[in-house]
């Protein structure tokens, strides 16, 4: 497990970046953290390490899923809107989490039970622009 302290959106971009470039097809990463903790900001320099323009990266709040072109096939899912497995369902999570790709879950906690193998990346408020990131391997537990 990685504790890291980002000051700026900047840093935590970089950090999602290095973090990125070591993931291998299939991934999934799970994402942890209150509105405005810097998951989508994490999730943009995960893209820009795997052949994503950063700029292109936008959450899917509203459409769930977006489907990126890179180097890999990269999905970014959003289930803030989502409530219950029906919805889970409905969009057909299960198949794109069992994809041969990189799968970037932010509100993972409205997914239960939480898939095997997988990345868990928290993010926290730490007063003003700092936060706290950890990232946990797949054999470890959410944080």
């Amino acid at each position: 497990m990685s504790r890291i302290f980002s000051d700026s959106e900047q840093e935590t971009f970089a950090v999602g970046h290095t973090f990125g470039r070591s993931l291998i097809v299939p991934s999934v990463v799970l994402l942890y953290g209150e509105l405005g903790t810097g998951k989508t900001v994490f999730i943009r320099g995960v893209c820009e390490s795997l052949g994503v323009d950063q700029r292109a990266v936008r959450s899917p709040s509203f459409t769930l899923i977006n489907q990126y072109t890179g180097r890999i096939p990269l999905f970014h899912v959003d289930l803030y809107r989502l409530h219950g497995q029906a919805d889970l369902e409905s969009i057909g999570l299960e198949e794109i989490i069992e994809s041969e790709a990189v799968i970037l879950v932010e509100w993972a906690e409205r997914l239960e039970p939480p898939p095997p193998a997988a990345w868990s990346v928290s993010l926290f408020h730490r007063g003003g622009d700092r936060r706290e990131i950890i990232i946990a391997p797949p054999t470890a537990a959410p944080v």
